[in-house]
């Protein structure tokens, strides 16, 4: 479970920013290609803030669309997983949205 791991660094990277500082809400950005389960992520999350200055804190997932550039016919498309085929057919394909991993904000106080 990779979502464990995840989860722990970016609790290590809210406490050190909250600075002795009780974190109410961390909201996170968590593309739908990255295979990071959301509901995995929440579950780790109560976990490992157990004992920090962000336990009890509410876990907020932004979770962007899979997109796709097709450099053959040049269409912006949506990716439902990692099988990058354009409708077209094309193999050549530039992911453009869905891979994000990203600590977006938190509300300390």
């Amino acid at each position: 479970m990779h979502e464990l791991s995840i989860t722990q660094s970016v609790v290590d990277a809210v406490c050190e920013r909250a600075a002795g500082r009780p974190v109410q809400v961390v909201k996170v950005r968590v593309g739908m290609l990255t295979a990071v389960v959301p509901e995995a992520m929440r579950f780790c999350f109560d976990l490992v803030t157990a004992g920090t200055v962000a336990e009890g804190a509410r876990l907020d997932i932004d979770q962007p669309a899979g997109a796709g550039h097709c450099r053959a016919c040049d269409t912006e498309f949506t990716l439902a997983d990692l099988i990058l085929l354009c409708p077209c057919g094309s193999a050549d394909v530039d992911i453009t949205s869905g891979q994000e991993l990203q600590i977006i904000s938190m509300k300390v106080g």
